[in-house]
């Protein structure tokens, strides 16, 4: 069995705003959500800003006393869960709920709770310790909560491939399909790290930026005077259907998933191996996959961190992929908005390239005032654009030299 894929519902938690609308709009206009630390005193840490998310309230989607012993990732991961299926709307019911299921990125999963935790046992003894303790932390407790919550008893699982694993997850579910082990499934990426052993961790590889005073322009992609990422939170799910399941009951088609590739550096911990090599390795494979020529991508969704490495390494991984077109094609870093989410950006950047293609516009990279010599493509500076957009990739690439790729394509073609 080889069938045709489609996204036919979207769901967004981040730190432009909550709900797809709210979220794709702040992106278009160039907007940062990026601020100044308020989940923890900051005060003393070389990193004091993150996007955080604000205004999410996880009793406007769980029963109240759910929502108090519910986790930020997971409480995310149902409510966009939710949005999504309501746009797709896809009903899941006693015939089709075996044929539903649930895959999901995460990186840290309940780093908080984790943190909290050790406190008590620290403070209080072993024994004060709550019995929502494990539950709470473990990473594929969102797919778990979500299978619970909607119904959908079909393929469960978790993947924790750091910064690759939303993007993982989405290409995963696309094969699950593709091959006839289910008709749909919810996927997606989704984190909420921003914490004291998170930003103290991050910082001590002097991975972060440090741009405190200016917090909207400290993620910066490309730019020459980029100093880190900045960590960022929330979740992007996509529900993804069998054409002819989608055609059957008449959803509205956003794009059609045609490729997925993956690598691995096998090179470093933390940084990527030597010119991009192993990116490109993973973006040949995802139009390999997809059975297209290179001259047929006319946008890409970078991973686009604000790292020194990454942003040169990733550049020349896209001029070695895409050769003489490479100059010639829009590439974006949507983290100068929302920061990067780690386990969630796969996810998010995944819906954000799917509305790329069905709205015709291309999101911009913010901050890019002075490009870096190294990094000479179009990385659509600072302003949104127009542009009909048949097929686009997106990028996530993880420590440990794992990295994925997706293409996705307009739908009719």
């Amino acid at each position: 069995m080889d069938r045709r894929v489609v996204i036919t519902g979207l769901g967004l938690i981040t730190p432009l705003g909550i709900g797809v609308h709210e979220s794709w709009a702040a992106l278009c206009a160039g907007k940062s959500g990026i601020r100044e630390i308020t989940r923890f005193d900051a005060t003393g840490y070389e990193t004091r800003i993150a996007g955080e998310v604000k205004d999410f309230h996880p009793e406007d989607f769980l029963p109240k006393k759910e929502a108090k012993r519910t986790q930020p990732f997971i409480s995310y991961a149902i409510a966009a869960t939710r949005m999504a299926l309501d746009d797709s709307e896809l009903k899941i019911t006693s015939a089709n709920e075996n044929r539903v299921g649930v895959l999901t990125g995460c990186g840290l999963g309940g780093l908080e709770i984790l943190e909290k935790t050790s406190q008590i046992i620290e403070k209080k003894g072993p024994k004060r310790v709550t019995p929502f303790f494990i539950p709470m932390m473990i990473g594929n407790m969102a797919p778990g909560m979500i299978s619970m919550y909607f119904g959908a008893k079909g393929p469960n699982s978790s993947i924790a491939t750091a910064c690759a694993a939303g993007t993982h997850a989405v290409g995963d579910a696309f094969k699950l399909i593709k091959r006839g082990g289910a008709d749909a499934m919810i996927t997606g990426g989704m984190e909420s790290v921003i914490t004291p052993t998170c930003i103290a961790g991050f910082n001590a590889m002097k991975a972060l930026s440090t741009r405190n005073d200016i917090p909207e322009k400290a993620s910066r992609p490309f730019d020459r005077d980029r100093d880190g990422f900045v960590v960022g939170e929330g979740c992007g799910i996509l529900i993804l259907e069998a054409l002819d399941s989608a055609i059957e009951r008449g959803a509205h088609i956003y794009a059609e998933i045609h490729g997925y590739g993956m690598s691995g550096d096998g090179f470093h911990m933390t940084a990527p191996s030597p010119e991009g090599e192993g990116a490109a390795r993973c973006m040949t494979a995802a139009l390999e996959d997809a059975k297209i020529s290179y001259k047929e991508i006319g946008y890409i969704n970078a991973h686009g961190t604000s790292t020194q490495l990454n942003d040169i390494y990733e550049t020349m991984a896209i001029k070695s992929v895409f050769k003489e077109k490479a100059p010639s094609i829009p590439v974006s870093s949507t983290k100068s908005m929302t920061g990067h989410l780690l386990g969630g950006a796969g996810g998010v950047e995944t819906v954000f390239t799917t509305l790329t293609i069905s709205e015709g516009v291309l999101p911009p990279t913010i901050n890019l005032d002075n490009p870096d010599e190294k990094c000479d493509l179009d990385y659509v500076p600072n302003l949104a654009r127009k542009a009909h957009v048949k097929m686009a990739m997106t990028n996530s690439f993880g420590f440990g030299g794992t990295n994925a790729t997706l293409i996705l394509g307009k739908f009719p073609a």
